[in-house]
């Protein structure tokens, strides 16, 4: 599995779109890659049918989707219709990649041992890679075959990368867009006005040490 801060290995593959070259069909956004164990099963036809009905958001960010299963392209189209009647979703523009060879499962640490297709061959884990414009694996998740993801974290996730990829922050727990954020601990004291024109809060603990710095947002 490739580690964080390390450029994303391009690959070539098919899919539901055609053939493509990973980082060329990237370009200059950002994107998120996400495995799924298997078409025409019943939690991946959710959280496909989520990402589909939250493409639109994605897109506002500056973000590519695409999915990948073990799966033929000719698999994956035909199940796409069962997305869009679940979903009740009209458009399904992101491709899914056809890893049929379990190629790319192999190579990006996808595989989970406990879950078999009919002929007993290991199916993909419900992986979620974040990469940034500059090819660098921001963000990598695991989840099991029987734990669908929550998509809606997966934005929050990207708002906090995209923030603190340009601000001198971080995000506490639970943040969401538009709420405080805390200052880094290697910002300076005598560099925050500049930086945090909109004020600093220095949070009291019991230890007396000021490392709780809270700022609004910056824009």
């Amino acid at each position: 599995m490739p580690n964080l801060g390390d450029v994303f290995p391009d690959f070539d593959a098919q899919t539901t779109v055609g053939a493509i070259k990973f980082h060329e069909w990237l370009g200059n956004s950002w994107g998120i890659l996400f495995s799924h164990p298997a078409d025409y099963t019943p939690v991946c036809t959710t959280e496909l049918g989520k990402a589909a009905e939250l493409q639109g958001e994605f897109e506002k960010r500056g973000v590519k989707m695409i999915a990948l299963s073990c799966d033929s392209v000719e698999s994956h189209q035909g199940w796409i219709k069962d997305i869009k009647g679940y979903s009740k979703c009209d458009e399904f523009d992101y491709p899914i990649i056809a890893d049929d060879k379990r190629e790319l499962a192999v190579k990006f640490g996808m595989l989970d041992p406990d879950e078999k297709d009919a002929a007993g061959l290991p199916l993909t884990a419900r992986c979620v890679f974040i990469i940034g414009p500059d090819k660098k694996l921001k963000l990598s998740i695991l989840y099991p075959a029987t734990t669908g993801r929550n998509f809606d974290e997966l934005l929050r996730v990207v708002d906090s990368l995209q923030l603190t990829a340009t601000k001198k922050v971080a995000t506490p727990v639970n943040w969401k867009q538009g709420e405080p954020c805390m200052v880094l601990p290697s910002v300076k004291a005598e560099e925050c006005p500049k930086l945090f024109p909109k004020g600093v809060e220095i949070k009291q603990v019991a230890s007396g040490k000021q490392y709780l710095r809270v700022t609004p947002q910056p824009e």
